[in-house]
């Protein structure tokens, strides 16, 4: 039986909890394939980060040739990438990808910093992320993100609104950051709008962002409609969550089983 892979570039997470760990449980349990992109090395716990190193650009590139050669992209998903030189190899990569495979989905996650705010990029964040907004399939700013992003506007169709400007396809703004009793996730896109609203749970958690925008990627590899994958994908996390375990004091870690996802309509 043959899986469809996804594409992932992002930065290692000694914990376990977070980055490129958190992607490779989370599109396996979803039955797609990870190949993995290292774009950082990361100096982290489950709380806190002291330290990003990003991978030199030919090391990036030299990974991401090799299972491209072989392998074929159902989708490509990003995680932190580092820097700026680092982004503009993985949009040339997505580039290079997409001359084949014009409608190749790409997830991208900015991940500007961690549940604590400590920066995940050495580089300034917006000026990183700006070659690839344009070719984000689907673009998961939390309400932080998305305000930096934005010039410091608050109102997420505001927000929204910039991003697709941008030339990203769909904006989901994560609602988890809010000071209210429930989660509100929105998504957008020309001329559409849903929202999904969810109990918040007691706590916090390393690495929720990843394993909503991994879900997101896996459903999309198997050939899921973007609204779909996006309503799974958050049912999924939300599972993750909900069973989470401890590992130390502080943040806990989303518990990622193969869950039932519903079939495609």
């Amino acid at each position: 039986m043959k899986r469809s892979s996804v594409l992932v570039f992002s930065g290692s997470d000694p914990s376990g909890g977070a980055g490129l760990q958190a992607d490779v449980q989370t599109i396996a349990a979803l039955g797609a394939h990870p190949l993995t992109v290292v774009t950082s090395l990361t100096v982290q716990d489950n709380d806190r980060v002291y330290g990003v190193h990003p991978i030199p650009v030919p090391l990036l590139q030299q990974q991401a040739q090799a299972l491209m050669n072989k392998i074929e992209i159902a989708v490509v998903k990003i995680g932190i990438v580092g820097n700026r030189a680092n982004a503009e190899a993985i949009a040339t990569i997505i580039q290079h990808l997409r001359r084949n495979q014009p409608d190749l989905p790409v997830v991208l996650d900015p991940v500007l910093a961690s549940g604590h705010g400590d920066a995940l990029a050495i580089d300034n964040a917006v000026n990183t992320l700006t070659p690839l907004v344009p070719l984000a399939t689907v673009f998961t700013p939390n309400l932080p993100e998305a305000a930096v992003l934005c010039s410091g506007e608050r109102r997420s169709d505001a927000q929204a609104e910039v991003l697709l400007d941008m030339g990203c396809q769909h904006v989901l703004i994560k609602g988890g950051h809010a000071n209210e009793d429930k989660v509100v996730n929105r998504w957008f896109t020309k001329g559409e709008f849903r929202s999904w609203t969810w109990p918040r749970l007691p706590g916090a958690f390393h690495g929720s962002g990843c394993t909503l925008a991994s879900s997101i990627a896996a459903l999309l590899a198997q050939g899921r409609p973007v609204p779909d994958a996006i309503e799974d994908a958050q049912a999924y996390c939300f599972q993750a969550l909900e069973h989470a375990y401890a590992i130390a004091e502080g943040q806990r870690i989303p518990n990622r089983p193969r869950p039932y996802i519903k079939p495609a309509q």
